[in-house]
């Protein structure tokens, strides 16, 4: 096994150890791991790729590490960590049995767990001959699922809906591209296909930066269920426009492109800095402002207001693995405050006659419709403004049937990892359209 293989694995591990205990994001810890930049292009792509899958498929892992041991409960820290690398590669990245084993064995010494070895190598070899039967068998899709989220969505979606949400967190979610202009014209150029919200779809992998168009701003990377809020605005040229909570900056540059006077406001000053590099590529501009949108004033009522509410992100686990095992109940009930809080600020903000889009990239009932109920209970100035399916679509000529399962009955819209499954699926979305009525 080569250097370059090795230490790529090494990082890996880090990173495991990072996720999984002690709770840092899978992308803060990539940013923050400093062996990463060292290695080639390809093995900062494969550890990503490893690392992910570990994560998302973990609870089918450790199913399979348990039933080859004699003692009824997993190994500790490094060793299990070892295991779980090459038991990911054997089972589910297709790398060659001797291969995933020796690199095990070898993770071992350098880990300074030399007298697992053995126990490693037996794991390993046992699961190279009998792995993929037991995979085979496995309810996927429900090991890998923690049970309080399965629960919370088997209660309030049904168990058909929950099956499809957690079968599609199996799959590595697409490339999803928002174009300033000519959706048609920039699915030909980028070999894309062009859904019904007019959102560009790609195959995962490769550089984005290397795809025509990124360096001249033509367009930026954004879910296509991310994309929709800002369309429940309408048409907002020339109106002033707050975007709350607005980093990274995908919404900000959907109503900037509209032609919308866009104030973007968020608490983090370096998530605003990126933000306002990625304005400058895109040739489009928003007034930034760091601060807490719970606390912040602005000089004139907005003809609009933009509320994506921070969230559990629940609903973006196809992109992002690691908030299954990072996120809890608790998490859930202390957002749901700070939404409560934020989404009075923003219909504060906005004139009588105003509109606010609120949403949340968030599966669970607390931080989407029951959290507009409270609102709607609450306050006497503002409405619900129901949304169609044509409000969705990116032209006259699209597929409004397409659209049809992502607006409720309410006139509110709820996209699902589940929707669209043979076009590569949606991250999960709650957002709702409000009228300031006095």
């Amino acid at each position: 096994m080569n250097t370059e293989t090795l230490a790529a694995r090494r990082v890996v591990l880090d990173l495991l150890e990072s996720v999984l205990r002690r709770s840092v994001p899978l992308d803060d810890a990539l940013d923050q791991h400093r062996g990463l930049a060292g290695l080639e292009p390809r093995d900062r792509a494969f550890v990503r790729l490893l690392t992910a899958t570990v994560i998302r498929r973990l609870g089918q892992i450790d199913a399979v590490v348990m039933s080859m041991l004699a003692r009824p409960d997993l190994p500790k820290g490094g060793v299990l960590d070892i295991l779980r690398v090459s038991a990911a590669q054997l089972l589910f990245l297709g790398t060659p049995a001797h291969a995933a084993v020796d690199t095990g064995v070898e993770l071992a010494v350098g880990k300074g767990l030399a007298g697992m070895k053995g126990l490693i190598n037996a794991v390993l070899r046992r699961m190279a001959r009998e792995g993929a039967e037991l995979v085979a068998a496995q309810d996927a899709g429900r090991l890998n699922t923690p049970d309080w989220l399965w629960l919370s969505w088997r209660q309030h979606y049904g168990t058909g809906h929950t099956r499809a949400i957690v079968d599609a967190h199996l799959v590595e979610a697409p490339l999803d591209i928002t174009v300033k202009g000519d959706p048609r014209a920039w699915a030909e150029r980028l070999e894309a296909t062009l859904l019904p919200t007019g959102t560009l779809r790609r195959a995962a992998g490769g550089s984005v930066t290397e795809l025509p168009g990124f360096g001249e701003g033509a367009w930026w990377v954004q879910d296509a269920a991310a994309a929709l809020p800002a369309r429940l605005l309408g048409d907002v040229a020339g109106l002033n426009v707050i975007d709350l909570c607005a980093a990274p900056g995908g919404k900000t540059a959907q109503l900037a492109a509209a032609g919308a006077r866009v104030t973007a406001v968020d608490r983090s000053a370096p998530r605003l800095e990126r933000l306002s590099r990625n304005m400058e590529r895109l040739g489009l501009s928003a007034t930034t402002v760091v601060a807490d949108a719970a606390r912040w004033q602005p000089d004139e009522l907005a003809d609009a207001v933009l509320l994506d509410a921070p969230c559990s992100a629940t609903g973006t686990i196809r992109r992002h693995p690691d908030v299954a095992r990072l996120k809890t109940p608790e998490d859930v009930g202390r957002l749901s405050t700070v939404q409560r809080r934020l989404l009075d600020r923003a219909i504060d903000m906005v004139k009588p006659g105003g509109m606010v889009v609120y949403c949340t990239c968030s599966l669970q009932p607390e931080e989407g419709d029951e959290q507009l109920s409270k609102l709607l209970s609450r306050r006497q100035d503002v409405m619900v403004e129901p949304v169609i399916p044509v409000d969705l679509a990116y032209g006259p000529d699209a597929d409004a049937t397409a659209l049809a399962p992502l607006v409720t009955d309410a006139g509110d819209v709820r996209t699902s990892p589940g929707h669209w499954a043979d076009l590569g699926g949606l991250d999960g979305f709650f957002m709702t359209r409000l009228r300031r009525t006095a």
